[in-house]
């Protein structure tokens, strides 16, 4: 039986730019959902399922949903695919785009697809940048870790395809190029952005407008960074190892940063310290507004809802809990346990929440005075984590778990 994940994603900050029109996290990354009409509140089994399928390989990326496909990379064997379908999940193709990792921690594919203008790009565990037409066939591809000469950070390759205007971004990291832009009609370099000298990490870049400057933040080993999305000229960049209270060799930077209002919020887990920073228009170094230690989600990102940022701890990993700060001045409101950490988005008004342990789904209103759960009901099918970042389209919530997607209806009739 053949699985499907869908993920659409519309614009929310509308100073973030609109690069790639459906991927991860949505048009501007930042897990919010320009959805109306849903749900306050659930049956207490849940709301009302409207299919489930399995098929499309191993995975803990999300789905990418166009008006008349989804898109979805999973690991089968030794290789990456990409599988399309449409939108009742009947497999229109499938394509063995490029190899899985190599690595033994997460080998299963992580990419979730970037489509823009009729093309899908996506990434293979190796570093293999491929973009496919709708029809299902390679129109080019190109290896930036094997070009750059870079090295795969511990946990293998995990990135999501950026796209601004005609080009497509890639980070491999290293003595050569922080970050490569190139060319979406043929693959040819357009530009590179200076080395950082440091190895790439598992974070999808963020695109943001400011001022009149287009800007691609994201993260290598040890500094946040900002490249300039015209030319990639490095504008900054920030050693946010030095601000922690043990420096240490090797930590895992995942979440991709939060934009609002000419302030980026970075934070991750494994004990870093959460910064603010005011960005200039000028492209001129960063001011650092506020620090936060509570602040450290792993894996499942962060929502920014009315003045208040929701996101997870992680204590261990396998074990955190759910956390909300103030975005204008730094201070934790609350810390509460509720089964783990995991994944967060936001759509008309509502969190939803999932849990990595056991799968448990929750919807919450977003209190900056309490967790302030309203209804939840749990996944039980599929195997593994539940690492991926759930998604709303059209009325519908998306629940990926390995090789099993659920869909269920959240429209208020």
């Amino acid at each position: 039986m053949q699985k499907v994940f869908i993920i659409i994603f519309t614009s929310f900050v509308l100073s973030t730019v609109n690069g790639q029109q459906s991927g991860f996290r949505g048009p501007d990354r930042n897990g919010i959902y320009n959805e109306k009409g849903l749900l306050k509140t659930w049956p207490p089994s849940g709301p009302v399922l409207l299919w489930e399928v399995t098929g499309i390989g191993k995975g803990q990326s999300s789905a990418t949903v166009t008006d008349d496909a989804i898109y979805i990379t999973g690991t089968k064997g030794e290789k990456d695919v990409l599988t399309c379908l449409n939108q009742n999940g009947r497999k229109k193709w499938e394509l063995a785009y490029g190899n899985s990792s190599a690595v033994a921690n997460f080998p299963e594919g992580r990419c979730t697809p970037t489509f823009s203008d009729n093309r899908i790009f996506v990434v293979d565990g190796q570093g293999e940048l491929v973009c496919v037409g709708k029809n299902g066939k390679i129109i080019w591809s190109v290896n930036y870790f094997k070009k750059y000469n870079a090295s795969e950070p511990l946990n293998g390759i995990s990135e999501s395809p950026l796209v601004v205007d005609n080009k497509v971004i890639g980070t491999p990291g290293g003595n050569m190029a922080s970050m490569v832009a190139f060319n979406v009609e043929n693959g040819k370099v357009v530009w590179e952005a200076p080395p950082i000298n440091e190895l790439t990490n598992y974070v999808n870049p963020l695109l943001v407008r400011n001022g009149s400057n287009k800007i691609i933040v994201t993260w290598t080993a040890h500094h946040l960074i900002a490249v300039n999305a015209e030319n990639g000229k490095l504008l900054w960049k920030i050693h946010c190892e030095g601000l922690n209270t043990e420096q240490l060799e090797r930590r895992n930077r995942i979440n991709t940063p939060v934009y609002h209002d000419g302030h980026i919020l970075a934070a991750n887990g494994y004990d870093q310290v959460a910064i603010k920073i005011k960005i200039n228009p000028d492209g001129s170094d960063p001011v650092i507004v506020w620090k936060n230690t509570d602040l450290d989600p792993h894996v499942g990102g962060m929502v920014l809802a009315g003045n208040y940022i929701f996101s997870s701890t992680h204590e261990t990993n396998s074990k955190g809990k759910w956390i909300c700060v103030d975005w204008t001045t730094g201070k934790t409101m609350w810390i509460t346990d509720w089964y783990n950490k995991g994944a967060i988005i936001s759509a008309d008004g509502m969190l939803y929440i999932v849990e990595e342990k056991s799968g448990h789904v929750g919807l919450l209103k977003p209190d900056g005075q309490k967790f302030d759960l309203v209804s939840s009901f749990q996944i039980t099918k599929g195997e593994g984590t539940y690492f991926t970042h759930p998604s709303i389209n059209n009325g519908r919530l998306f629940l990926r778990h390995g090789d099993y997607l659920a869909v269920y209806s959240i429209k208020a009739k």
